[in-house]
């Protein structure tokens, strides 16, 4: 499979843990990278699934099915002057600067699409591709992190808080592909339905036979998709 950073290390773990505890004898190949090398791999054949979020057209060959929601966080030490806010405008988060996803990467494209929204410039003064890397530059004191939701939790982050941005920026939605022309195994299907249990095989097997990734958004329009 290929995809980023925030997949492989906050998405895929127990779907991952589950799936080679009933496949022995299945090998699983994870490949990281943008958005365009994860087209790429799949389209040339090698990587059999592509997991993504941004650049989805680029994904015009695959078949995409989409898979969950999720939403963008802003993250703080607890000394910082948004520390004690529960929600933010955008106009307050553009008066600090900021570090977040390179220009292309997990949900990047709806951040900018917020301030453009707004008249505003963001001061984005650092980018990684890396959710950890960002949480590291955060933990120095230097800048404001905007990061996926789900790469920060109390638990493994009991230092940073978390403000809710659910009112600052769109939802992404992550999207699970493959070829069109692929012969999908039984543990293929599986794996999908493990990462999103909507996904079954009836329901992949529907959206293969459907002409158009358009076809396949109009599908699922009516069905409500778990949030991360």
């Amino acid at each position: 499979m290929a995809t980023t950073h925030t997949q492989a290390r906050y998405a895929l773990p127990e779907v991952i843990k589950g799936f080679i505890a009933r496949y022995t004898r299945v090998s699983l190949h994870m490949h990281q990278g943008s958005p365009t090398q994860i087209a790429e791999a799949v389209s040339k054949g090698t990587a059999d699934f592509a997991i993504a979020t941004e650049a989805l057209h680029l994904y015009g060959d695959l078949v995409m099915l989409p898979c969950y929601h999720w939403n963008l966080a802003i993250v703080v030490l607890p000394d910082h002057p948004l520390a004690g806010k529960r929600s933010l405008s955008i106009e307050e988060l553009a008066a600090f600067p900021l570090v977040t996803y390179t220009f292309g990467f997990t949900g990047r494209s709806e951040l900018d699409t917020a301030f453009n929204r707004a008249g505003l410039t963001p001061r984005i003064v650092f980018t990684a591709t890396d959710a950890d890397v960002i949480k590291t530059y955060v933990r120095m004191g230097l800048w404001v992190g905007v990061i996926a939701n789900m790469a920060v939790n109390t638990e493994a982050d009991p230092d940073l808080v978390k403000i809710n941005a659910d009112g600052l920026f769109t939802q992404s939605t992550t999207k699970i592909g493959f070829r069109r022309s692929t012969f999908l195994r039984s543990y293929m299907y599986d794996f999908i339905h493990r990462f999103a249990p909507h996904l079954t095989r009836d329901v992949v097997d529907m959206a293969v036979a459907l002409r158009s990734n358009d076809d396949i958004e109009a599908m699922f329009k009516d069905i409500k998709l778990p949030l991360k």
